[in-house]
Order: structure tokens, then sequence, then C-alpha cells
């Protein structure tokens, strides 16, 4: 059994969330926040077998699009010693899906 970790454009979760139940997927949602741009996200978890995890990922891929967004200045951040400035008017990609597979030692329902 494999666990999914999908961080998803807000924009796209919904879509995501439906194609993954549509096809008898079990997934809970979450909201988030991304770290350098500060913005909305959704991070979604779903057990499946190993078998299903090429699927799965696909249904991900498949209604999760990156766009391209002009984002107004925001401040500096700071991440890991490294510092960040976005101009004004800055065209940036968004969206998209980072997606994680991960190994599940034990489930467990009750």
């Amino acid at each position: 059994m494999k666990l999914i970790v999908a961080i998803v454009n807000k924009d796209d979760a919904i879509l995501a969330l439906e194609a993954l139940v549509s096809r008898g997927y079990r997934v809970t949602a979450s909201k988030t926040t991304g770290g350098f741009l500060r913005k909305e996200n959704a991070t979604l978890f779903t057990g499946v077998e190993d078998e299903d995890v090429a699927d799965a990922v696909r249904l991900i891929q498949e209604n999760c699009h990156t766009r391209v967004q002009t984002m107004g200045g925001l401040p500096s951040l700071m991440a890991s010693g490294e510092l960040y400035v976005l101009e004004e008017s800055q065209e940036v990609e968004v969206g998209g899906a980072v997606i994680f597979v991960l190994d599940v030692a034990q489930f467990i329902k009750s």
C-alpha cells in the first residue's frame, strides 16, 4: 500500500478530488499555504494499493495544470538563509501538482 500526498493549486483541487473519488479512491483534503508565494493550496491525501498508484497519479496530473500568473511585488522572503525578491508585475508559473508517493508500513481502519 502507498500513501499519495499531492500539493495542488486551490483552483485545481476540486477537479482532482472529484476525479479521484469518482474512481473509488478515498481522499482527504486540507487547505495549505505555499512558502514562497504565500498562496493558498490544497493538500490531498489518499491511500492506494500498489497497483493503483499510476492511475491515481495520472488522475491528479490530468486535473492539475500549471498557469502563468502576474504577481504584484511581494516583500522579501527568507528561506534557508537565502533572500528572494519578487519584482513588481513579475510573471510566475503557478499550479500543477507536487506529488509524493510514500510506502505505508501499516494501515488500520477502525
